[in-house]
Formats: structure tokens, sequence, C-alpha cells
């Protein structure tokens, strides 16, 4: 049986004023991004002030300027025959903290660039361009130019060019004060001068160029062994590293793109390794081709008081200090061993100091110290 429509009762329907009130578009309070804690116009003081940081690294390479939604940057093909793009992404990690409470934002600028330069120029490349990310609860123009001046004047020493990057505002995300700081990097290399590791062979030489310190890497367990077990304050003189606390912690990242271009030119090296996060034990073996391994000796080459020291803190195992952190070598080169002399020779020419810190043996691709 089909429905009826009944209509409603008129006698019943309240169609007064009070019973259909609409809300005083007029007297509501507009919410604009800042109530959200996003300040744009700091922001844009900030952009303003870093422009010209950027723009002092370009080259005839780089096309347009900062802004635009992409940036633009021309492969010299006169230059590279049969190019191939090497690139790489990193941060500074939890070493950020430290420059927070020193207020050293500058030389966190400088380890990013470093760090992520060394990371392609182990395989042959030459840095090109690099872009950053920087992001914090709310944008401080200060801060932000100290750390730009630290990318761009680590840039500009490495040769490549800052043509971008994004400084973002997220509150309610990173406590006040705070920031992460990431980058990216792209180079080039001839294919034919790749730097692979493939040609590492049994017999090959290690050399090992030293570290200015911890770099960007184990900072998480070397705070802990500082600032929690120790109880050092940033700022404290320690006596066994003859140095304050946050001055042995904030040393610079330093690039290795020198000396390894010299390397490189002279055809001196089958492999080289960045030592990084997980130390020599997990960095080496990443070069390493099938069939081999290498053989490091512990004793060949001075251990910064920094290491002895975070070891002693937290009594850490041998092998827990070797496969988180870089112990004094920041990179790592196999060298023919008909050609250790010539280039030795070279890196003393080039007042480069190194370490002779092993051989290549056969194995099973791992790290054995003797």
């Amino acid at each position: 049986m089909p429905r009826l429509y009944h209509p409603p009762n008129p006698a019943k329907i309240d169609l007064s004023a009070e019973s259909h009130t609409v809300p005083d578009e007029s007297k509501a309070k507009s919410v604009t991004y800042a109530d959200a804690g996003v300040d744009i116009a700091s922001g844009d003081r900030a952009k303003d002030r870093i422009k010209y940081l950027a723009q002092k690294t370009f080259n005839r390479n780089v096309l347009g300027g900062i802004g635009g939604f992409g940036a633009l940057f021309r492969l010299d093909l006169q230059r590279w025959k049969n190019p191939i793009l090497v690139s790489s992404a990193d941060g500074v990690g939890t070493k950020l903290r430290v420059a927070f409470e020193l207020g050293l934002h500058q030389m966190v600028g400088v380890d990013l660039v470093n760090h992520c330069v060394n990371d392609i120029a182990v395989q042959g490349a030459t840095p090109l361009f690099f872009l950053d990310y920087l992001a914090s609860a709310k944008t401080d123009p200060e801060v932000t130019e100290s750390v730009v001046t630290g990318l761009a004047d680590a840039c500009k020493a490495n040769g490549c060019a800052l043509i971008g990057g994004e400084t973002a505002q997220m509150p309610g995300f990173y406590s006040d004060g705070e920031y992460d700081l990431a980058g990216f990097i792209v180079g080039a290399v001839d294919r034919d001068k790749m730097v692979t590791g493939l040609g590492i062979k049994p017999g090959d030489v290690l050399i090992g160029l030293p570290s200015t310190g911890l770099h960007t890497n184990g900072y998480s367990l070397a705070r802990k062994l500082m600032f929690e077990v120790a109880g050092y304050k940033t700022t404290q003189y320690v006596t066994a590293i003859k140095e304050k606390a946050g001055t042995a912690l904030m040393k610079t990242h330093r690039s290795y793109l020198h000396v390894i271009q010299k390397l490189v030119a002279a055809a001196m090296t089958t492999g080289m390794a960045h030592i990084t996060g997980g130390g020599i034990t997990e960095n080496l073996p990443r070069i390493l081709p099938k069939g081999t391994a290498a053989q490091i000796e512990l004793g060949s080459w001075p251990v910064l008081p920094i290491f002895d020291h975070l070891r002693d803190l937290g009594q850490v195992s041998q092998e827990e200090m070797m496969r988180t952190f870089n112990m004094g070598i920041g990179l790592i080169a196999a060298i023919p061993a008909d050609k250790f002399t010539r280039a030795k020779n070279l890196l003393d020419r080039a007042e480069e100091k190194f370490y002779v810190i092993g051989r290549v043996v056969k194995g099973d691709r791992r790290v054995h110290y003797t």
C-alpha cells in the first residue's frame, strides 16, 4: 500500500526569529595563518636576507634566480663528454642540539655541505649545485641568515652553486628555538672517470686521511656520554681533552674534495670511502668488491683525544667505537701497491697528511682489525 504524503501542520512550525538565529559574521574574528603560528612576514624577511648569499655562489650555469618553483642549472656538455650525474642527500643530525646551545648556526651549514660534497666526491664527481631544507617552529631571520651563510661559504669553497631550498615553518612540530637542516647535492663525472671500487684488489694499500673530530656522526651517543653520564656543560673546560666540551663537539666536518680531485686526476686510487655514520666498520665494505676484505691495523694513526675520552666515560667497547665514530679517520682511499710511492709524493707535495692504516686482502667484504 503506497504511503500518503501529509504536509506538516502549520500550527506546529515555529517561524520566530529566535528559533532561526544565524551567527553575525560581522562580529566573528577572522582567523589568520599567524593565529596558527606561521609568521609569513618573518619568512619573507628571512628570504630577503638570504637571496644575496645564494647569489654569491652562482656561476654561468645557473639560470634564473632564487624564488622560482624549480631551480635551473645548465649542464656544460663541453666540459663533460659522457656525463653521469651523482647525487646525495643528508642531514646534520643531533649535532644541531649542541649548535642550538652555543648559537653556532653558521658552522652547521658548513658541516652539511661538506658532508654531502664528500659523499659524491669519493665517486669521482665534481659538485655542481646544492639545495637545502630548513624547518623550524617559527622562522628566525637572523638564525636563518647565519645557517645560509655557512651553506653559501661552503658551497663557494667547494665550487658548487647554492641554487635553492625550502624554509618551512611548522608550529607545534618543532620546539621554539630549534630547527632541522638537510641538504641535497648533485655532481657530475665522466663515465670513464668514475671511481667505483670495482678495481680494488688484494695488495692495495689503504690510506686514511685525518678527520677534524666527530664530523656529523655519532652525536646521540656522544651527547649522552658528555652531557648525561659525565654531566658536562657545553661551555665547561674538560681537562682530558684540553678544551671545552662544546668546542670539541662542534669541530667542522672537513671537506676532502681537493685532495680527492688530486688523487682522481692522477689515477692513483681505485676506491674511496667517506667515513660517516657506521664508522670504518660499516663504510669501508661499501666499496669492496666481492672476494676482498680490509685488514685495518689499530694504532696506525693517532686517535683524537675526544674519542678516547668518550670511550672511557661509558666503558664503550672497541667494536662499538669503531662502528659508531670515525675514530680520527674521515676518508679512506685504496691505492694500488705499484702506485703507492707516486701517491705518497703527490700527497706530500700537496701537504696533505695521511696514514697507512691497512691493506686489502682476500675475504668476505668485511673489515678485520689487528
